[in-house]
């Protein structure tokens, strides 16, 4: 099982349905190509019946059957897969597991509840780090660039000044450009699945980020009873 160009493929594994979909979803619009597995067990078959390592595996810490703990000691322990990056996802508050996590070999960890923003800058942080980080795009929606890589954001040329949640939210706009997003869709992207505030949170944050985008604000459109776009 030799390692290729793969420098895209991730694999989730998760339990939680829809955490897991929410995740892969995202994970694709950002152009990666990512395969989720409620167990370890499906986990380790996929593996040895691929010919090649994914770049990167996203573990949760607890699953059925074989805790994420384990599954990392398999993974760690195999001449195949001892360099391959992991990032664990761990119960919020669990300093035990992210020490232990850390200590058997992994590259990050992430407490829940988390949004899938902060995931993918976390993952390419990771890839970067490995040297199998991809050449990043630019995202690009008539005169708004923005870079990830950079956490630059230009209109017409000129640098925009945003705060890290609208950056974020402005990312996942642009990874979205012209679909329909619903606002719970958003709320569990950007803020993350289990966001205790109010709703008008994101209202508030779509109403700035219009304002400091000028005149390309007006791209952002409000889809009544449902959500937001980009575009059109």
């Amino acid at each position: 099982m030799a390692k290729t160009d793969t420098a895209k493929v991730i694999y989730f594994v998760e339990d939680d349905e829809e955490i897991r979909e929410i995740v892969l979803y995202a994970l694709r619009s950002a152009g990666y190509i990512a395969t989720g597995f409620e167990t370890g067990n499906t986990f380790f078959l996929e593996l040895a019946s691929s010919t090649n390592l994914p770049s990167l595996v996203l573990l949760d810490i607890m699953l059925p059957e074989n805790d994420g703990l384990s599954i990392l000691r398999r993974l760690r322990n195999s001449e195949l897969t001892k360099n391959l990056p992991v990032i664990m996802l761990t119960a919020k508050g669990s300093e035990f597991d992210k020490v232990t996590g850390l200590d058997m070999g992994a590259d990050d960890y992430l407490s829940k509840p988390f949004g899938v923003m902060e995931l993918l800058s976390r993952i390419n942080a990771v890839l970067r780090r490995s040297g199998t980080m991809p050449t990043e795009r630019d995202l690009i929606h008539k005169n708004i660039t923005l870079n990830n890589a950079r956490r630059n954001v230009t209109v017409d040329g000129d640098d925009v000044q945003l705060t890290f949640k609208e950056f974020e939210l402005l990312y996942y706009l642009l990874l979205n450009t012209g679909l329909v997003l619903a606002r719970n869709r958003i709320m569990e992207a950007v803020w993350g699945f289990d966001f205790g505030g109010e709703s008008r949170t994101l209202d508030t944050h779509i109403r700035t980020l219009r304002h400091k985008l000028g005149d390309a604000g007006e791209h952002i459109k409000t889809i009544r009873n449902v959500g937001y776009r980009l575009g059109d």
